[in-house]
């Protein structure tokens, strides 16, 4: 639930800065005005204007401004500073997930905002609301919302209005939610604004998947350019729910994944914990059990991620707490002095009493120790039981990854058949079209009787039918190398033009990945020795390891690029040459190359260099298996940081 207008207004209350001035601009001109300011209020203001401006994207140190605006306002009883200041450490708080503090940084500035500033009172409010509805408590939220509706000013309606579209969603209203998020979305899109996710949530809750789905993407986009991660990830995770609520399930987890690699453990940990339990769900789900061991293993980093934060957050309740405390007691100092010593005798008697209380239990310990083991015992038996279940399963599970992720090439060529299909399909459009035309001029020629341009013109429109045939049927090799590509392999060796289909999956692989990222571009190169001809292979198989091959060829180019080296240029080429009784079929890029003392591993199971989450770790271990099926072999050479070559040999009869 974001308040941006209302925030809008409160910075430009305090700054009076121009819009078309640059953000980094902006923030080296303030720290410059902090680091020359004198202890006044002018410096609360520098403060306050710099949280505003952390609070979403760097919420540790919007925190951190706000408490020092907040400890100076104290010192200097500016009532103005301090309700700014509590308000900002509240949206600092309760971005990064610590609810409560927030909530009780909230109440300090509505109950402010209340006596000195009741132009204010929407902002606070919105403040406690939306605190309640990151902790569940939608009824008490939407009463927060109500209660400040009245006094919204115009521009601040919208926003309103998107707060209760999500309220009103959470709480199963979908008629309200479809209602309210509708006229903010109807508003928003023609500003910077954007509500695109909630009008996105109130349709899925009409369960409209197809139109939510469009909403969420939208909302991807929007997000992406104006820069707002919350925003992203809630669209994400949208997504995620449209693919999981249509069964789609392993489009459901790439989504849920892509919000964990946002790396927002800080800034928008209740996304992060959407994410965790979509894939969580995804893992119970027997539909996606193909899948699970790898689940599993993203679900326990999550898990330990999610409880390190928690413990982050108890510490970080304390130290607030804390500050607190020694503040009070900076305060009564001499008092606590004058009560130390009745401290120290009444601690000795507390500790007495523990000693005595200790040895009358200890006689009472003794007699349930026995008892107390035998339930221990029973216990680790129940536990030991449920270990052993667990493992079976999990061997279980492994064994089914490995036959599954055969298959899994088939979701990366689906961008790239997309691709490949349109461009003969649109010469045939284009064709027909022009054919068209050319009938009609026909006509008008034969009516004229002008015989040679009759000819002149049949002899184009037939030139043109013999384009349409030549591209319609590559469309329907297009679609029939599909269909065999996702068909399961009958094991079953069939002769296969090898160059063919090298060349084709090298250019689905391209297309495919340029789909899901548009910034991937690569020289791509091809030398295929014609002499071949056909061979006797399993197509599907074969196929599997080329594309697995080039895909991560790809990968170590593009890697490569982003590290942004002069002159270097993305290249992968594939080739193919006959050797006696052998056909080679050889991968190359120019990227980084393997390292050395990884080198023995990469035909291992499960063995990858690729970040978690973006490998599985058994593409070259199942390409390794079905290469020696083939009575064939499979080779690297590579040279660090300048590339890889991967040579299959493969029988030519």
């Amino acid at each position: 639930m974001k308040r941006l207008a209302a925030i809008s207004i409160i910075i430009f209350s305090l700054t009076g800065v121009e819009a078309q001035q640059s953000n980094q601009f902006y923030f080296d001109s303030l720290k410059h005005e902090l680091s020359i300011a004198k202890e006044d209020t002018n410096k609360v203001e520098l403060l306050v204007k710099l949280s505003s401006m952390y609070y979403e994207s760097h919420a540790d140190t919007g925190i951190i401004y706000a408490q020092k605006a907040l400890d100076l306002a104290k010192n200097l009883n500016f009532k103005k500073g301090i309700l700014h200041a509590e308000g900002f450490l509240a949206l600092s708080l309760e971005t990064t997930g610590n609810y409560p503090l927030a909530l009780d940084h909230g109440f300090k500035a509505l109950s402010l905002a209340k006596k000195i500033d009741p132009s204010l009172i929407p902002w606070t409010n919105s403040l406690v609301s939306s605190c309640y509805y990151h902790l569940g408590e939608f009824n008490t939220c939407l009463q927060y919302i109500l209660e400040y509706r009245k006094l919204w000013k115009e521009e601040e309606e919208p926003y309103g209005w998107r707060d209760l579209a999500q309220v009103y969603h959470s709480l199963k209203q979908p008629d309200s939610a479809m209602l309210y998020a509708k006229k903010a979305y109807e508003i928003l899109r023609e500003t910077e604004g954007n509500a695109s996710n909630v009008l996105g949530d109130a349709y899925a809750g009409k369960s409209n998947y197809d139109s939510a789905l469009v909403l969420y993407r939208n909302g991807v986009s929007v997000s992406l350019k104006r820069g707002i991660q919350p925003d992203l990830i809630d669209s994400y995770n949208g997504i995620a729910d449209m693919f999981k609520a249509t069964n789609n399930f392993d489009s459901a987890a790439w989504y849920s994944k892509k919000v964990l690699s946002e790396k927002i453990e800080k800034s928008y940990p209740i996304g992060l914990l959407k994410a965790t339990r979509m894939l969580a769900d995804i893992y119970e789900s027997p539909n996606k059990s193909d899948s699970s061991l790898k689940y599993l293993r993203q679900a326990i980093i999550i898990k330990d991620s999610l409880f390190s934060r928690e413990k982050t957050m108890a510490i970080q309740n304390i130290a607030y707490k804390e500050q607190e405390k020694q503040k009070e007691i900076e305060a009564s100092q001499l008092k606590y002095q004058n009560q130390l010593r009745i401290y120290f005798l009444l601690a000795g008697l507390i500790a007495l009493l523990v000693i005595a209380v200790i040895l009358l239990r200890n006689n009472r310990n003794k007699q349930k120790a026995y008892a107390l083991l035998q339930n221990q015992k029973q216990e680790t038996d129940k536990q030991k039981s449920k270990a052993e279940q667990a493992l079976t399963e999990l061997r279980s599970t492994q064994s089914q990854l490995i036959q599954s992720e055969k298959m899994a090439s088939l979701g990366e060529l689906t961008a790239g058949i997309a691709h490949e299909i349109q461009n003969p399909l649109n010469f045939v459009n284009n064709f027909s079209d022009v054919n068209s035309e050319l009938a009609d001029e026909l006509q008008e020629e034969a009516d004229k009787g002008n015989l040679d341009e009759v000819k002149a013109i049949a002899k184009d429109i037939k030139d043109n039918e013999e384009k349409i045939n030549h591209h319609g049927k590559r469309a329907d090799a297009i679609v029939k190398g599909m269909l065999q590509h996702s068909r399961t392999s009958t094991g079953q060796k069939e002769p296969t033009d090898i160059n063919a289909l090298c060349d084709e999956y090298l250019r689905l692989a391209y297309h495919g990945l340029r789909a899901k990222d548009k910034s991937f571009n690569a020289n791509l190169t091809t030398d295929f020795d014609n002499s071949i001809g056909k061979i006797n292979i399993i197509p599907q198989d074969i196929g599997r390891v080329v594309l697995n091959l080039i895909n991560n060829a790809f990968y170590a180019v593009d890697e490569k690029r982003k590290q942004k080296l002069n002159g270097y240029e993305p290249t992968v080429s594939v080739s193919t040459k006959k050797e006696k009784d052998k056909v080679e079929i050889k991968v190359k890029d120019n990227g980084s190359g393997i390292p050395p003392k990884v080198l023995d591993k990469i035909f291992q199971p499960f063995f990858t260099t690729k970040p978690t989450g973006q490998g599985t770790g058994l593409g070259l271990s199942l390409s390794y298996d079905i290469v020696k099926a083939h009575g064939g072999e499979i080779k690297v050479e590579t040279k660090d940081k300048e590339g890889t070559t991967f040579i299959i040999m493969l029988p030519s009869t």
